[in-house]
């Protein structure tokens, strides 16, 4: 028996709100949840009572039975999060609910990702607690609390390991800064970064300035997926979900940093299994959204999905190579994390999707493979691939 989703499921509409600086939100995260998924509705053209299932990811905190109560919701039939891996769970998450729908569990199945954390403690702080146990407690005595200083090793391994320049780092992040300029949606639109406002910002933990890192946002994003049968009813150019995978590599969560793969995003074993699922390879993508929790990660995601060998990256991460429409590898054409928005990672397949149905701000010209890589250097991660009704 055939085994896959290729081609299975589309998307039928995308909705996001506002997306507002952390703590600037004047809305509460469960009305922000409501109101992008309302906006995915009507992006898709039908009645939010008709969504019959939920899927999120990283302990969202708007549990479904609630939202399909405020919806309206005729019959909740799928509910389900993705568990662990943070934003390594986006593109998982889409997995799972074309799997739902093609398994037949459910008919319309909304993704959807929603954050206020003016209301709640930040994401990226290091969590407050009295005591430590288990991998923390091996590297909190010796100040190793937040994010970036625990995926700083891994990038500075990486970079160690195959003499890759900051000048790639800077370049990742410039091409962000530069597509959102183009986006007004973008938090970061009207805030350009030259090259030496990035040398001369802040260290935050080498080899991470101030513009690798992400920002911190208020908002909500959502996705609603169908049947690729319903296709042909709908308002927009569909985009269709041609593979998902998630996973990590062998022991990636052995305590205390002790993992054999140690400079990798986690990709090594799940970019080869979705090419396999997808029925595309790395010389098929047109554009790449790349999570970017720090630019590290995108460095190493990259490498791993196969799109440039480590000993390219010198040469090939250049500005000129990673901007829309002209680039060889148009990266975040949306502003990603870094420039358009923080929310854990959502707006990346949206962004993915505009391209396909060639409606981005910042759109590279005939889009049939459009590539999302979710939350490198978390476990487990997990990665997309839409297609064009001409992959199929």
């Amino acid at each position: 028996m055939a085994r896959g989703i290729r081609g299975q499921v589309c998307v039928a509409g995308i909705g996001e709100t506002t997306y507002y600086k952390h703590g600037q939100s004047p809305d509460p995260e469960f009305k922000l949840a409501l109101m992008a998924i309302l906006a995915a509705a009507k992006d898709a053209g039908i009645d939010p009572k008709d969504i019959d299932g939920f899927c999120s990811y990283s302990n969202d905190r708007n549990e479904p039975s609630r939202l399909a109560a405020a919806l309206g919701t005729k019959d909740l039939k799928y509910s389900v999060m993705q568990w662990g891996g943070g934003g390594g769970g986006g593109s998982a998450a889409i997995g799972t609910a074309a799997a739902a729908i093609a398994a037949g569990y459910a008919d319309c199945i909304v993704v959807f990702r929603a954050l206020a954390q003016g209301q709640f403690q930040r994401f990226g702080a290091a969590a407050p607690a009295k005591t430590v146990q288990g991998d923390n407690a091996f590297v909190f005595p010796y100040g190793v609390m937040s994010p970036g200083q625990k995926y700083a090793m891994k990038a500075m391994r990486f970079m160690h390991d195959h003499g890759v320049d900051r000048s790639a780092l800077r370049a990742i992040s410039m091409a962000s800064y530069h597509h959102a300029q183009m986006n007004p949606r973008a938090v970061m639109h009207g805030r350009p970064l030259t090259e030496e406002m990035y040398d001369n910002s802040r260290w935050i933990v080498e080899p991470f300035r101030l513009f690798d890192c992400c920002l911190e946002n208020d908002g909500a994003a959502a996705m609603i997926f169908m049947s690729a049968e319903k296709a042909k009813d709908l308002p927009h150019k569909p985009a269709y979900l041609l593979g998902a995978s998630q996973g990590s590599e062998h022991r990636c969560a052995a305590p205390a940093h002790n993992g054999p793969t140690y400079g990798s995003s986690s990709f090594t074993t799940v970019a080869p299994r979705l090419w396999a699922n997808a029925g595309c390879g790395p010389k098929d993508v047109d554009v790449v959204q790349s999570y970017e929790n720090f630019t590290g990660g995108v460095l190493m995601s990259l490498v791993e999905h196969d799109l440039i060998e480590a000993d390219e990256c010198n040469e090939f991460l250049k500005l000129e190579n990673l901007v829309a429409p002209t680039g060889k590898m148009p990266l975040n054409t949306s502003g990603g994390n870094l420039a358009e928005c923080y929310m854990h990672g959502l707006e990346l397949p949206i962004e993915a999707v505009r391209q396909l149905r060639g409606t981005s701000t910042a759109q590279v010209p005939k889009v049939d493979v459009s590539l999302v890589c979710s939350g490198p250097m978390v476990t487990p991660v997990s990665s997309s691939v839409f297609g064009s009704e001409a992959t199929l």
